[in-house]
């Protein structure tokens, strides 16, 4: 496995929305660089996901919230391949944030932050994105599986997601 290359089993993401509007950040490093995408990252130990969500937030662009402002709309198990083989799986808990204080800014992970319709996500995402996302953001909850290549570069087989009345 190379020194860049980080093995994360469970992690957050977060998307701000408002007026059929979701905030997504262009990634300048780690998983995800050169895409839009939402803000999250790995769950510390002793945090639950709604926790480290919030405060992933606050660290990517500035936005401050509080755990019941934020609505899980979907799970999503990413299995991952490193540049030796090695594999891995890191389940991503997603949730919408309706309600927040402050302007979002860059900060050195997330450049750009910018105001997409929900509708009409832009094409530079991570690949498996397009097919759990738009479902997800529609206010459907999602159970989601994608296997990606080395470097999430590729997906290996057909993303499933699927419509659930609660999460596993």
């Amino acid at each position: 496995m190379s020194t860049d290359e980080k093995i994360l089993l469970e992690a957050t993401l977060c998307f701000p929305v408002r007026d059929g509007n979701v905030l997504l950040g262009f990634k300048t490093s780690k998983i995800g660089k050169d895409c839009w995408n939402g803000y999250g990252g790995g769950i510390e130990k002793g945090e639950r996901a709604v926790e480290a969500a919030v405060r992933e937030l606050g660290e990517e662009c500035g936005l401050r919230t509080t755990p019941n402002h934020l609505e899980k709309i979907a799970v999503v198990d990413f299995h991952n391949v490193t540049s030796d083989g090695e594999i891995f799986t890191c389940r991503v808990h997603a949730y919408i944030v309706t309600s927040w204080e402050g302007v979002a800014l860059e900060s050195d992970e997330m450049l750009a932050p910018t105001w997409f319709p929900a509708n009409a996500l832009p094409t530079k995402m991570m690949l498996a994105d397009q097919f759990w996302l738009p479902l997800a953001l529609s206010g459907k909850k999602i159970v989601a599986e994608a296997h990606y290549g080395p470097r999430q570069q590729t997906l290996l087989c057909d993303v499933i997601a699927r419509e659930v009345t609660e999460f596993p």
